[in-house]
């Protein structure tokens, strides 16, 4: 069995996980990334994305759990990785329709762009929206 480290996963809001893993895989601005148990100590800036979770069940085989996440940071050590993120949600907790219909918007807002479109924000609305999308449709 691999070895495992804490993994910690906090939005403002609250705690969304805290477990002992055997390793995880996200997406950085940077590109994509996997971390094991004594990683070098690295921070990362995190992009929208599904991040991949997979730890030892009773039996001892691997599970994977995802979760959606938008942006923030990941800070990886040897023996932990914390991932401080603005907002993370469940599969359970996207609403597939109300993610379809930011999709939308955000798109339609990029298409039509003009002085009052704030561009950074809806490609950041599009960024989320497709992961939610993501999220749901695997």
């Amino acid at each position: 069995m691999a070895e495992t480290y804490e993994l910690k996963i906090i939005t403002p809001e609250r705690v969304m996980y805290t477990h002992p893993v055997t390793r995880v895989i996200f997406r950085t601005t940077e590109g994509e990334m996997a971390v094991l148990k004594g990683h070098i100590p690295l921070t990362a800036v995190i992009d929208s994305s599904v991040f991949h979770v997979y730890f030892p069940d009773e039996s001892g085989a691997e599970t994977e759990l995802k979760l959606a996440v938008h942006e923030g940071f990941v800070e990886i050590l040897p023996e932990s990785v914390t991932l401080l993120t603005e907002s993370a949600e469940w599969p359970e907790e996207i609403d597939p329709e109300r993610a379809e219909r930011a999709k939308a918007r955000a798109q339609e807002r990029l298409s039509h762009q003009d002085a009052k479109v704030d561009v950074h924000r809806a490609e950041l609305a599009l960024r989320r929206s497709l992961t939610r999308l993501e999220m749901v449709r695997k």
